[in-house]
């Protein structure tokens, strides 16, 4: 602890001696895109004095010029007060989306905004959506803000600023790529003890193209402008064969973890068998690798590399387009609209499918394929009759990888009238729709009922044959021969591959309306201060409804269809008080008040269920400036949270989870008694398969009975913007979060940990093994970890921002920025009663993504006389500890030497922008400038948004990204 508290120290203390424009803290006001006046993130007060209460972080488009970004979250998920959630390096899996997660409360915490409105359907975000060269500026609130802009704001709000008001042409293209340098010795030296193939020296690949083309035009006098966009953008795929990292799936080599060595699956292309009844139950058995059609005990000398075919970067191609307008009528009246256009197509792709170990298959105990040795393991007495015996069957078709074909088309579109009513009053009055189609089509994957016909097989004058062929029910059936090693031809596997297709229809309707007034103008003062007394009163009203298909193929891999409708119906009021303005150390004193009610009502036409509930939420803000140079700033928000369509209302399905069962094995590392508790049977107990590759299986979906989850949010600070020390400031702030009931699904692997280390009947009970093997993978055996209203969620640390530029004769200018956040407590509490645990400076397991105590970015810019400006960013990720060797019983579980922690990391990236005149601005830069590996880490200990042996959203797991870039403007 006290090397943190030494760090943070450091870092105020820099913060405050050194002199970033890209990255500040907003300690004054900022101007909404195309409106007359001056709009706060966190109050829809409108008033050209106003200051932000709570913490509020801005993100300005040199930013993302710096950067060479061109996803907007990734230029967030730097930021310290993020953790990366869904993004472009996560293969397996994704749904091709992008999202932010603010103070690691989830992505469903964070309510995103573009120019102030809500962007897409809550449970349909998209960061894709954004075209991240028309980012004038991201506004981030970190603090609750449900009194103000309703449910889902309970972490916070990121608004979105597009530049909506060109008056000329404007062209941003960017390319660029990554380039690594593979020389990780310990994990080249893995591969070479499986005899698998290295990546090469050095490898230059994964190119990004961006191309934005804007135009704007003003008419009437400057009192209309029609600004619109087209965009195009793509990505080249990256295979996991190509990075040291994540050439082999890495997995720990003992129970105690104390080296890391190349696994893989058992479902191999060897083939693997676990018969489910006679002499050899439960025992896991291979072909023999020499050809000769006999089994032998299965060990990790087989196991199959599905790590190669992945995918570390996803392919992409990305559409982007609109328009923005608006027209002045009079000063009471100003119409404006937008329209925003998505189509984004990417493709994941993993290891090629297989026959996969988990459901029964029925094996014809006369089956021609087999041996009379085969047959005699599979059906004992029964050999050689027209019984069969059932079996669990492992076999991997090395024909061709999955790939997951996965299109989003989003549409927005808004309208309103806005104006100035006189006597300090304006109005806004706004429609807003959204719609996203989504549609995913899975290829090259093995259709269960057609393996299963193709197992059945028999001899038809001397021919192997599928029994479906000789009875009529699938005359194309083709026998697979899954009792050879690499016995499974071209022409089999093609039968065997039906693509599933599924697709989903979420649209949202938003109607609200605000009165915003300075009362000052009506005489409301107090009588001490100088300012009047500011309000805003509101409504709003919003639909929300989901459509969820699934076909035939998708169906019989677990996934239902869905529905459900939303609607929620909100009036809101706020009011700042100034109290006292010029007087003696209370330059100014304000306090500020905010109140929400809102009805919501949910509904699901498929089974004609209904719910209705209402819910209050309100705020209060305090703002004392005793001197010009400080200013003191507290807030309190009780904020909710309504469960967005998709936890109601998603299809429930089996998912792959990463996880090892503690009754698998012929030594369970659970007891007898723990594992009864989990419905292992005295027969299966050390006769149970263990989970392929560390992957067990877990039921996930949504629970219609969920109530909202409540927060209290409380923030503390101050901002320093001292006049002896122009062009500076200092703000400091401390938050605390505690969200009450929290929406969420036990971590799959907190369940089997607590289960195996407490023998807790609750979590034992949430084992739904499958009934004839004992496991807990594949369609019948699983981890129920559906949607429910869990206990509690709570987070506090400071946020520290410091911003200095300043001259330095002749040479220029120079700035220097800082965001750095040290993070206090990261608290879950799973279930009411049963035990807490903390995730400060941990990683893996039940914690996920490491959560260091300490975070910053910070950011030194020369800005050169001739228009040059050279920067260089320092992006500081603190050290972690693996949340299993916690001394907290509620982490307690598998252990680790090799992958204890990981150390602190420091990446350097550094760009160059020349600008020639008003026309044209270059840039160039190299991100992860020394080409820093990420940490190698176990599979099994990876759980969300972990791949390729890391977590490629925290760190850099490509190598150098290089990029040019140009902005050309007529």
């Amino acid at each position: 602890m006290r090397q943190y508290r030494v760090k943070l120290c450091c870092a105020v203390a820099a913060a405050a001696l050194l002199p970033g424009a890209a990255m500040a803290q907003a300690p004054q006001a900022s101007e909404a895109s195309g409106a007359t006046d001056i709009v706060v993130t966190g109050t829809r007060i409108k008033r050209p004095d106003l200051e932000s209460n709570s913490p509020q972080t801005v993100v300005s488009s040199e930013e993302f010029r710096y950067q060479g970004a061109t996803t907007v979250e990734g230029v967030l998920n730097r930021l310290p007060q993020f953790t990366a959630d869904a993004n472009e390096n996560v293969s397996n899996g994704s749904d091709g989306t992008s999202n932010i997660n603010l103070r690691n409360l989830g992505s469903n915490r964070v309510l995103v905004l573009v120019n102030g409105q809500r962007m897409l359907p809550q449970q349909a975000i998209d960061l894709n959506f954004v075209p991240s060269s028309l980012v004038e500026r991201v506004d981030i609130l970190s603090g609750g803000a449900s009194a103000v802009y309703g449910s889902d704001a309970l972490s916070g709000v990121v608004n979105f600023v597009l530049k909506d008001n060109l008056d000329g042409i404007r062209i941003d293209a960017q390319t660029g790529f990554y380039q690594h340098d593979n020389n990780n010795s310990a994990v080249r030296s893995l591969l070479d003890d499986k005899g698998y193939q290295k990546a090469k020296g050095s490898v230059l690949d994964g190119g990004k193209q961006d191309i934005t083309i804007s135009a704007g035009k003003n008419f009437a006098d400057g009192r209309g402008n029609i600004t619109a966009y087209a965009g195009y953008r793509h990505y080249n795929p990256v295979r996991q064969s190509t990075r040291d990292v994540s050439s082999c799936a890495l997995q720990q080599a003992d129970d105690a973890g104390t080296a890391l060595f190349c696994g893989g699956s058992s479902n191999t292309p060897y083939g693997t068998f676990v018969p489910l009844e006679g002499a050899f139950q439960g025992q896991t058995l291979t072909n023999n690798k020499n050809g000769t059609q006999t089994f032998v005990p299965y060990d990790n000398s087989y196991a199959y590399n599905y790590a190669p075919d992945n995918y570390f970067q996803r392919s992409e191609e990305r559409i982007t387009a609109g328009a923005f307008a608006k027209f002045e009528l009079s000063k009471a009246a100003e119409v404006y609209g937008s329209f925003m256009f998505m189509r984004d197509h990417t493709f994941s792709q993993v290891a090629p499918s297989a026959i996969f170990l988990g459901s029964p298959f029925a094996i014809t105990c006369n089956n021609p394929l087999a041996s009379a040795s085969q047959l005699n393991t599979l059906c004992g007495s029964k050999a050689g009759t027209g019984q069969t015996a059932d079996a669990l069957v492992g076999y991997r078709m090395s024909i061709a990888p999955r790939r997951d074909d996965l299109k989003h088309t989003d549409y927005r579109y808004t309208a309103g009238v806005r104006g100035d009513l006189g006597s300090g009053f304006s109005y806004d009055v706004n429609y807003l729709y959204s719609l996203v189609r989504f549609k995913e089509r899975y290829l090259n994957n093995v259709d269960a009922i057609k393996a299963q016909r193709a197992l059945d097989v028999v001899t038809v004058n001397g021919t192997p044959t599928c029994r479906s062929v000789v009875d009529g029910t699938d005359p194309n059936c083709v026998p697979v021969n899954v009792f050879a090693a690499g016995g499974v031809t071209a022409e089999q596997g093609a039968y065997l591959f039906t693509p599933s297709n599924t697709s989903s229809r979420n649209a949202q309707q938003v109607f609200s309306g605000t009165l915003s007034g300075d009362l000052g103008q009506m005489g409301i003062t107090s009588p001490w201060a100088s300012r009047g007394v500011g309000i805003a009163l509101g409504a709003e009203h919003r639909r929300e409804t989901l459509n969820y298909f699934a076909d035939e193929i998708a169906q019989q891999g677990g996934a239902t269809n869905a529905d459900g409708i939303i609607s929620v119906t909100e009036g809101y009021g706020e009011i700042e008080i100034p109290l006292i303005s010029d007087m003696p150390f209370i330059r100014s004193l304000t306090i500020n008040g905010g109140l929400r009610y809102s009805s919501y009502s949910n509904e699901q036409k498929s089974t004609g269920f209904q719910s209705k509930f209402n819910v209050w939420t309100y705020k209060g803000e305090l703002s004392w400036q005793p001197v010009d140079d400080l200013r003191l700033r507290a807030s309190y928000n009780h904020a909710i949270r309504a469960p967005n369509i998709g936890e109601l209302f998603a299809s429930q399905s089996v998912g792959n989870v990463a996880g090892q069962d503690p009754c698998s094995g012929a030594n369970p590392v659970a007891s007898r008694e723990t594992c009864a508790l989990t419905g292992v049977t005295a027969a299966q107990y050390g006769n149970i398969i263990e989970c392929p590759a560390d992957t067990c299986s877990a039921l996930g979906g949504g629970n219609r009975n969920l109530r909202p989850e409540t927060a209290d949010t409380i923030t503390a600070g101050f901002v320093l913007t001292p006049r002896s020390l122009r062009n500076f400031s200092l703000s400091v702030d401390y938050y605390k979060i505690k969200v009450k009931d929290y929406i969420g699904a036990l971590d799959a692997s907190l369940i089997i940990s607590q289960c195996a280390e407490t023998g807790d009947a609750y979590y034992c009970g949430l084992f739904n093994r499958d009934p004839r093997s004992g496991a807990i993978f594949g369609q019948n055996g699983y981890i129920v970890s559906t949607t429910l209203n869990t206990g509690y969620l709570k987070t506090s640390g400071i946020d520290i921002t410091a911003d200095y530029t300043f001259g330095i004769g002749k040479m220029g200018r120079f700035n220097v920025n800082m965001v750095g956040t040290w993070l206090d407590k990261q608290v879950a509490q799973p279930l009411p009663g049963l035990g807490s645990y903390d995730c400060k400076g941990l990683f893996g397991y039940t914690c996920g993504q490491p959560s260091p105590e300490w975070r910053h970015v910070a950011r030194f810019t020369w800005m050169a006389p001739s228009d040059t400006v050279l920067s260089l960013s320092w992006r500081h990720i603190g050290g972690t500890k693996l949340s299993s060797l916690s001394d907290n019983a509620a982490l307690s579980g598998t252990p680790s030497v090799i992958n204890r922690k990981i150390d602190d990391y420091n990446y350097f990236d550094l760009s160059l922008t020349q600008s020639i005149g008003k026309q044209l601005t270059l840039r160039a830069g190299m991100n992860n400038m020394f080409d820093k590996d990420p940490p190698a880490i176990a599979a099994g200990i990876l759980s969300s948004f972990g791949n390729g042996n890391t977590y490629p959203g925290v760190y850099d797991s490509l190598g150098r990204n290089i990029f040019i870039g140009a902005t050309v403007n007529f």
